[in-house]
């Protein structure tokens, strides 16, 4: 089955330059070379329990190799009825195309909430476009991107490829971003400690900028700032350091957030004396994510 899905892949790529620089609507056509591909879906960790929504899907190599390789089901959107029409005929060649779905759409009116993966090679204007649609699906959900980011939501990951075979954009290499989208934590939090058999109050004001969270924490009469604040779709941590019991001790914050709640753990101290406690808390009061404030990642990045 492998030498098929090469052939495939090498038809592909023999009869799509002819199209590729055609296209319909907003997008211009320009296949991702195969290896990266392949590396997309990595950093993604997909694997036979996603769903995978491929914007602007092209000859559909992406969604076609997700199902063949990965396990994964899914479906591709795209405006040219001849690049379908092959993506079709290929997954129905590599006995996926009851996994790999393609379908005439405007990728910004295609519902996404079905993806755990969604994939693109889309300019960055159409990613920024794009940015408010991903932001609403659900915490945890991965997008990788193939060239080109999103501005000043920095990636959770990157890695710069060297790929001889390819020609456009910037020769020779390809960037690959993959994005986690964070839960939602702005806004006031209260939680209590059982802080050697004594509950003791932590309350927690936090802003969120995407997946980087500060703010401060009140314990007892004391305010302190929150470090190391981050966000991986629902897994968040961070740190602060307050007088517990007369001794200034760190704290690192682990758990997971959803609907208003966080349970997880602290670990209070360093070295032998460090130990850990269970952590809940409660959101009291709901803030606004920004999407602004950071700097945007230099041009030779994107």
């Amino acid at each position: 089955m492998k030498i098929v899905l090469n052939w495939v892949l090498a038809w592909l790529a023999a009869i799509t330059p002819a199209l590729a620089q055609e296209g319909r609507g907003d997008v211009v056509y320009v296949p991702t070379p195969q290896i990266v591909v392949e590396e997309m879906l990595r950093m993604a960790k997909v694997g036979p329990n996603d769903y995978i929504i491929d914007l602007g899907s092209g000859d559909g190599r992406i969604v076609i190799t997700a199902a063949k390789k990965f396990g994964a089901r899914g479906f591709g959107v795209d405006l040219d009825p001849d690049l379908l029409k092959m993506s079709r005929e290929a997954a129905r060649k590599e006995g996926v195309a009851d996994r790999a779905m393609f379908y005439e759409r405007n990728l910004f009116e295609t519902d996404l909430s079905a993806a755990t993966v969604i994939t693109s090679y889309l300019l960055p204007e159409m990613n920024l476009k794009l940015r408010p649609k991903i932001f609403a699906l659900r915490p945890g959900t991965r997008v990788v991107a193939h060239d080109y980011h999103m501005d000043e939501w920095y990636p959770d990951e990157e890695k710069t490829m060297i790929v001889p075979e390819k020609e456009v954009g910037d020769p020779g290499k390809s960037y690959v971003y993959l994005w986690i989208v964070p839960a939602r934590v702005a806004g006031k939090w209260q939680s209590q400690l059982a802080l050697r058999g004594k509950p003791a109050p932590y309350e927690f004001e936090l802003r969120q900028t995407f997946q980087k969270i500060d703010g401060t924490a009140r314990v007892g009469s004391q305010t302190v700032k929150l470090q190391g604040g981050r966000l991986s779709g629902e897994q968040i941590s961070f740190t602060l350091t307050a007088r517990v019991d007369g001794a200034m001790l760190r704290h690192n914050f682990r758990g997971r957030a959803r609907s208003g709640a966080i349970e997880g753990t602290v670990t209070i101290g360093e070295g032998a004396k460090q130990y850990q406690v269970p952590w809940s808390a409660k959101q009291t009061v709901f803030g606004e994510m920004q999407t602004s404030g950071l700097a945007p990642l230099p041009l030779a990045a994107r």
